[in-house]
């Protein structure tokens, strides 16, 4: 029976230890500020890389590098209209999440007489 136990529990760390894999790469997927940028100027409407390379200040490598990293893991969707492909939010709770990291950061902020984070 201990044995059984034992197997058990390794199947469910095991279990565990890929829920936590995945969540961590939700959370380095998050870690990047062009990512959170792009994501924020998603937010209300679908945009072209050139857009988004005018709007954000940075290089076209640079956007169009993070924008393939966000439509690889299913965040972003894209669909092509002539000569552009147009961005758009596939996954919306990501704002959830970036919302209660401003509270966490907003909460400590009140603490030490600092700025208010709002995305």
């Amino acid at each position: 029976m201990k044995n059984a136990q034992r197997t058990k529990k390794q199947g469910t760390d095991e279990l565990q230890r890929g829920v936590l894999e995945r969540l961590a790469t939700v959370f380095k997927l998050l870690s990047e500020p062009t990512r959170l940028a792009i994501l924020h100027e998603l937010r209300n409407r679908s945009q072209s890389v050139g857009e988004l390379v005018a709007t954000l200040g940075t290089s076209q490598a640079n956007v169009s590098k993070q924008l393939r990293i966000l439509f690889d893991h299913s965040i972003l969707g894209r669909k092509q209209s002539g000569n552009q492909v147009f961005y758009e939010i596939l996954e919306p709770g990501v704002f959830g999440l970036c919302a209660e990291v401003c509270r966490l950061l907003n909460r400590r902020a009140e603490n030490n007489g600092h700025i208010q984070y709002d995305i």
